[in-house]
Order: structure tokens, then sequence, then C-alpha cells
């Protein structure tokens, strides 16, 4: 059982969750019912996001909880990694891709039960350049999507469509990247569309494509094509779907504890999490075994 006593919950209102009232009805039944101390609030943007974390990783509350998608989870994150602050997740955003991959269910009172009777765990975060990152970063056609993205919502487009706008903008622009990589002691040069590092291994085949299986290995896993055109990205996709992509020769596939960037751009849209920022190489990424601890559903 869990000896979580006090909980205090941030809920970002520009999540995929529709009725934000009515979210809070619900956290205040379940936590009134399990004996908790709580708090709600309700944040309009990230800045106010990590501004609520910061103030409540100071306060008393054992727990702190990032209600919103992955890039709300990460700002959470982002504060309470470090302090002796517990993170919970409740998935509102779109995809939630960390909380799927540490079995929190998508249903609002099912994941809010965790806080009740769940268990506490500890799991591996990446970093680069001094940014943590909980699922992903990458460079090259990824960011660029998202900026575009980012873009059309800000002119009045809903998120899918502006996502598909996006990713076509991107594809036909297609830009490559010249990176040269050290990882295991190795050196790779690559001219490619993209760099994937992600937090612990994923599975790059079949229907499991996205998917983590444990959190906890310390490891990065790196993913990156070679001189890869549009249609190469196609032929890959269907390899991946049929199993085979680890053997096709313009595809890498590693697990590591570091890696290395270097480039000749004075800066690189990153994306971590979903969100987008510029950086100056060179990079320097790595695991960080066990760093934050997450309250979970019990087994």
């Amino acid at each position: 059982m869990s000896a979580v006593n006090s909980v205090k919950v941030i809920i970002n209102t520009h999540s995929g969750l529709s009725d934000k009232n009515e979210a809070r009805r619900l956290l205040t039944e379940i936590f009134e019912a399990g004996g908790l101390d709580f708090e709600v609030s309700l944040a309009r943007s990230g800045t106010e996001v990590a501004r609520l974390a910061k103030q409540a990783v100071r306060e008393k509350w054992m727990v702190i909880v990032a209600g919103g998608g992955d890039g709300t989870v990460n700002i959470v994150a982002s504060q309470v990694i470090g302090t002796d602050k517990i993170l919970g997740v409740l998935p509102l955003g779109t995809f939630n891709h960390f909380a799927r991959d540490l079995k929190i269910p998508a249903d609002l009172e099912l994941a809010a039960q965790a806080f009740v009777s769940g268990r506490t765990i500890e799991v591996d975060v990446g970093e680069v350049n001094g940014r943590i990152f909980l699922n992903n970063s990458s460079l090259g056609l990824y960011p660029t999507i998202v900026r575009e993205r980012e873009k059309k919502q800000r002119l009045g487009a809903g998120k899918w469509p502006a996502f598909v706008w996006a990713a076509v903008a991107a594809l036909r622009r297609y830009p490559f990247l010249d990176v040269r990589l050290s990882a295991d002691g190795k050196e790779f040069r690559r001219r490619t569309p993209f760099v994937f590092i992600g937090n612990n291994e994923y599975q790059m085949e079949r229907l499991n494509i996205g998917v983590r299986e444990c959190l906890d290995k310390g490891q990065l896993s790196l993913y990156i094509t070679n001189r890869t055109g549009r249609w190469g990205l196609v032929r890959l996709a269907l390899r991946a779907l049929l199993g085979r992509l680890r053997e096709d020769k313009d595809f890498l596939a590693l697990c590591t504890k570091e890696v290395g960037i270097q480039t000749r751009h004075k800066h690189l849209r990153v994306a971590f999490d979903g969100e987008v920022d510029v950086m100056p190489p060179p990079l320097h990424y790595r695991s960080r075994p066990g760093a934050l601890r997450v309250i979970v559903p019990p087994e």
C-alpha cells in the first residue's frame, strides 16, 4: 500500500481533457474518501505549470501530480527530480506515452486511485546538456514538424489538422543534418533526416512500435538513418512492420549510456517529450538511472 498522505495536483487546462471542473470534482471525491490532504490547481500555460510545481516542491506536499500530456509531465518532473518529492501522473493529454509505459490507466478515476493505493518506483530519465526528458529527444524532422504545427495552431487550427499539415510541410522540405555521433567508444558520421534518442529502449518493429518494456535499465536508445529520402522512410516503415528494420543497412540502432552529437550548425532545434527548444551543439546525452520517483498503480 502507498504511504502517501498529501497530494498537490496541477492540471494543465491546455491538455486534451475537456471538462476540468468535472476532473476537479472527481479527484476531490476520491482523495477525500482516501483520507488524503490535497489541493488541485488549474494552470493556463506551461509557464504557470512550472511556477506551481516549483512552489509545490517548497511546500508540504509529498506527491506532486502532473495532469496533462507528456510536455506537462516533463515540466513537473523537472522540478521534482533531485528533491524528496514523488511525481504523480494523470494522463490528460493527447498521447500520454510516459503514463502508458508506466501502466497508468487512461481512465481518470482509475489513475487517481493510484495515489490512494499505489506504490512508488524509481525510473530513469534522459538528459541532454542539463535538460531532462522522460520519453525521448530528437533532431531533424520531428522538431520541424512540431514548430510548424504550433504555427498552424496559433492561427486557429486544431491539433490533428495542424499536425498533418506540419508533417506534409516538413516532408516537402525534407531537411538533412550532417552529424558526428560518439557512443560506446565508437564514432559515426551520418547525413540524416533525423536522430532519435530514447530514455531506455523503444520497440521499433511490428505492432509494438513506440512502446518501452521498462524504464529502469539505465540506458539510452539511439536510432538514426543514413541518407534516407522520402521513399526510403516509407521503405523503413514497411520493414519495421514486418519485423526486419534492424537488418536494413541504412538504419542504425544501439543502446548506450551516453551519446555525443557534433554538427557544424551553430544552433539546433531539439525536441523533448513533444516540446521544442533551440540549443547550441555539441549535445551531450546521458542516462540518469533511478533519478525520478514516481507513484504507479499497485501490481
